[in-house]
């Protein structure tokens, strides 16, 4: 009933009242019209149940099973693909802020069928310099539709990113988990609390696992990652 009413509300406001991000249509819902929405490259049902890997038949990825992340699982609606990876582009690099409610809104409605239950909902922390450069942090934005829809706290306070780690794009798996050791740190306790950890893009899942690891080691109970796209793991 609150998420209905939070809905309801924000589809009211004029930040969600924008034209469609893809064709310009002004008949758009939260910011896509109901043609581009159904464009949008969903992940396939087939994929790992733990990393949400796209797989050809369901079950545990490899990976999974030979190194389990520290997540205890991962959610997201689309491949990290055109034209949706175009837009996250623009969004996080282009400096264009006003796309955040619009895609947040995609993952909140995505999450609000499964009806998670979380005590808190935590962006990925960006270090100090990559927040001065771009402006903003595009989880956190992203963040605030899924706690609303959850009826969840937002915190950015709990965690943050010691060191301004080198971007994992250009790296492989193992470089990944290495780049981030040790990057984060956890302000408070979470004895007992289920987490809920918002990034735009999952590809190896290292952000997402070494951020639940220290979460865990916090006493948190449960945390999963919910991201906005899916991209391929790389293989090495």
């Amino acid at each position: 009933m609150l998420s209905n009413l939070k809905r309801f509300i924000s589809n009211k406001c004029t930040i969600f009242n924008q034209p469609c991000l893809l064709c310009g249509d002004w008949r758009a819902d939260r910011g896509f019209c109901q043609d581009c929405r159904r464009q949008l490259p969903a992940l396939p049902s087939a994929q790992c149940a733990r990393c949400a890997e796209p797989l050809s038949v369901s079950g545990l990825c490899g990976q999974c099973q030979r190194r389990p992340p520290a997540f205890d699982a991962l959610y997201a609606p689309y491949l990290f693909d055109y034209p949706l990876a175009a837009l996250i582009h623009a969004f996080k690099y282009g400096k264009q802020l006003q796309m955040g409610a619009a895609l947040g809104g995609l993952l909140a409605d995505f999450a609000l069928p499964l009806s998670p239950k979380y005590h808190l909902v935590i962006p990925v922390p960006l270090a100090k310099e990559r927040l001065a450069e771009r402006g903003f942090n595009q989880s956190h934005e992203l963040a605030k539709a899924f706690a609303a829809t959850m009826a969840s706290r937002l915190s950015a306070e709990v965690c943050w990113r010691k060191y301004n780690t080198p971007p994992q794009a250009s790296l492989g798996r193992i470089e990944r988990r290495k780049n981030l050791r040790h990057a984060f740190g956890v302000n408070c306790r979470c004895d007992g609390l289920s987490i809920a950890i918002v990034d735009d893009v999952a590809t190896s899942g290292a952000t997402l696992s070494a951020l639940a690891e220290i979460l865990k080691k916090q006493g948190a109970k449960r945390v999963d990652g919910w991201v906005l796209a899916r991209a391929f793991s790389p293989k090495t």
